[in-house]
């Protein structure tokens, strides 16, 4: 399982070139003027992992399939996309669509880029997207409840439910926050994801600085770092410039253009790894001489619902996990020599899988 994150903004502040960058094509156009991604570009990615190239060295795999993650580049949202200014109704759509929300914010100052303000004020700018997010999730919030005003008075357990849900959710964005802020119990957590607001999804500030001050950030990117502190949510600093010049290169090249630029790795490892932490999720790892694969869970995820990830019939036919720590894994050199050491596991139905675990699933067909 991999997540489909999507890549929004104001114009003109490096989301299609961070796209890019990210995805290794050229599918999205960067051009220095609004609107010039008209439909949303989708790319996958592989989840670059050290861990899963040692696996597969151990256990001399003939493939190595990594993980894989899938970015959205929406076009610009603008000051009146909630009532379908610019292309607004079009862009709220694809937004509904993704699980988390990557907002590049510019903090960067280049003359020959314009901004659609006509000032650099990131803060300034994410206040103008939520705002537009809010309002759209307002409208939609009372034409549902209006729909199921009948439903209710009739009794009907689901619509009583919603409607709670939704008033929940309008009192907040009434008061200026995001739906997110709602505190929701676990039983009412999947009628509360059937929402879809937009303003449920999780948001990873993405702070576009210039070439210089990709390895230490600057006053745009601090300010920025301090928001996403008050608001709980991730802040990554990336230069978009560079990681299109790195996604050019060889590995060979990457690390010593890296080295040079004194960045200790590229932005996408950074970019995934602020994402998975946003969204709860970990990986674990099947490895052998056919093939060494990682597959991403949610933290939490028990033993039978992670091999449902790889096949429905591993979960349905669930008997035991066998398990390896990835850590011991590496330590004792393979499965085998694991299994000798006494550092093979069996575990049953109730196992909360680790981030890292090798496992071997045992199944009825």
């Amino acid at each position: 399982m991999g997540f489909k994150t999507g890549i929004v903004g104001l114009p003109n502040v490096g989301k299609s070139t961070l796209f890019n960058a990210l995805t290794r094509t050229a599918a999205a156009q960067a051009a220095n003027f609004p609107f010039c991604t008209i439909e949303p570009n989708v790319g996958e990615v592989a989840v670059p992992d050290a861990r899963l190239d040692r696996l597969a060295e151990i256990a001399k795999s003939k493939q190595v399939i990594p993980t894989r993650m899938t970015f959205v580049d929406i076009a610009g949202l603008v000051k009146g996309a909630s009532k379908g200014e610019g292309l607004g109704n079009q862009f709220l759509a694809n937004i509904r669509e993704v699980d988390a929300i990557a907002h590049v914010l510019r903090c960067f100052e280049d003359g020959d880029v314009t901004h659609v303000e006509g000032r650099i004020d990131p803060v300034a700018d994410a206040e103008t997207i939520e705002t537009e997010l809010m309002l759209a999730d307002m409208e939609s919030i009372e034409k549902r409840l209006a729909g199921i005003m009948r439903k209710v008075r009739g009794g009907d357990k689901e619509a009583v439910q919603q409607e709670r849900l939704l008033k929940a959710a309008l009192s907040a964005l009434g008061t200026g926050r995001p739906a997110r802020t709602v505190e929701v119990s676990d039983d009412d957590a999947k009628a509360w994801a059937g929402l879809q607001l937009l303003t449920t999804k999780p948001v990873l500030y993405v702070c576009n600085v210039s070439e210089a001050d990709a390895a230490t950030g600057n006053d745009y990117s601090a300010r920025v770092e301090e928001m996403a502190a008050r608001e709980g949510a991730a802040a990554v600093v990336i230069s978009a410039r560079i990681e299109e010049e790195i996604a050019q290169l060889d590995p060979d090249e990457q690390a010593m253009f890296l080295e040079e630029m004194g960045l200790e790795e590229a932005g996408l490892d950074r970019l995934i790894r602020a994402g998975h932490e946003l969204l709860g999720l970990q990986t674990y790892f099947t490895a052998g001489p056919k093939e060494a694969r990682a597959w991403t869970i949610r933290k939490g995820t028990l033993a039978p619902q992670a091999a449902g990830v790889i096949h429905g019939d591993f979960e349905r036919g669930f008997i035991r996990a066998e398990t390896i720590s990835y850590d011991d894994y590496v330590a004792l050199g393979g499965e085998q020599a694991a299994k000798d050491a006494g550092k093979m596991r069996v575990e049953g139905k109730g196992y909360e899988v680790k981030d890292g675990d090798v496992l071997h699933f045992l199944f009825n067909a």
